[in-house]
């Protein structure tokens, strides 16, 4: 009997410190500080996937994909910097839209 409780209490501690690790990754917490994905309206957008470049460490990936007619779109990966248990710096990704003759309406 004595083993099983101590199974059941290792059990119990493997949990919580699951859950106290990934409490401060809910979407609601960065959503609270103004720092998660914007909402889509009606959740329709476009889905296409884009052409990714990766990049070397430190530096930011580029992708792009045509965005609507005669447009497209490049962007580069976002930078997040854990600064201490309930701060995080998040460098905001570049955004350009340039004419591309190439890109057709979807």
């Amino acid at each position: 009997m004595r083993g099983l409780s101590a199974r059941v209490a290792l059990a119990v501690v493997a949990v919580v410190c699951a859950a106290s690790v990934t409490a401060g990754c809910s979407r609601q917490h960065y959503e609270e500080r103004g720092k998660a994905d914007a909402p889509v309206r009606g959740r329709a957008g476009e889905n296409s996937p884009a052409e990714v470049y990766n990049f070397p460490d430190q530096f930011g990936n580029l992708a792009t994909k045509c965005v609507g007619e005669g447009k497209r779109g490049y962007a580069t990966t976002k930078y997040v910097r854990q600064e201490d248990d309930d701060e995080v710096v998040v460098i905001p990704a570049h955004a350009v839209i340039v004419d591309d003759p190439e890109c057709r309406a979807p």
